[in-house]
């Protein structure tokens, strides 16, 4: 997918987030209320978990495979998050939803978005969900019951990291109460699409 092609094709909304800001449970909220979305589902180089299901919750792709992706540059943006532990936005996905005329949403750490944004340029809106703050965030992460006190610990750690990052983003919403919040970002979302 070239620029130029990139510039006849649709529109993307970007939300980024620390774990436990929210970020999920709002793009899962304007997929619901909004038909002109679809979400973007993400590739990575792990297993399944639990009832996770290939392209639906992810592109499941081997190591192997996933750097095979990235020699053909098959992926708009991707990182590798930990050793071979590989994470990224496939072209054909995004190429996909807008031959259906939607705009693609994407859910992606703060490194991904501001990689997208730098990729679509104008053509997208990235939004950095803000915990209202790190205190709440551990209450939230320690809410789920999902996960270990060394993975607490390094969501946390990475959470600070993330919220430097915030000032790339076009809009940074504060997560303080989720119905505000979910009415903020379908606004915002709305105000873009229309704009």
């Amino acid at each position: 997918m070239t620029k130029e092609q990139n510039i006849k094709n649709g529109k993307c909304i970007i939300f980024s987030a620390p774990s436990g800001a929210g970020k999920t449970t709002l793009v899962h909220y304007l997929l619901r209320e909004m038909d002109q979305l679809a979400f973007s589902i993400s590739a990575c180089s792990r297993e399944p978990r639990g009832r996770e299901e290939d392209g639906i919750d992810y592109h499941f792709l081997s190591v192997e495979e996933f750097k095979q992706k990235i020699e053909e540059d098959a992926f708009v943006e991707w990182e590798e998050v930990y050793e071979n532990s590989f994470y990224g936005t496939l072209k054909s996905e995004v190429e996909r939803n807008w031959a259906l005329g939607k705009t693609v949403v994407f859910d992606v750490d703060a490194e991904g978005g501001i990689n997208l944004k730098k990729y679509f340029g104008e053509q997208a809106l990235s939004v950095f969900i803000k915990p209202p703050s790190l205190f709440v965030l551990e209450q939230r992460l320690r809410g789920r019951r999902t996960e270990t006190e060394e993975s607490i610990q390094k969501r946390l750690s990475k959470a600070n990291q993330e919220l430097e990052k915030s000032v790339h983003f076009d809009y940074v919403l504060l997560n303080d109460n989720l119905e505000k919040a979910c009415h903020e970002a379908k606004a915002k979302v709305l105000d873009f699409i229309e704009g």
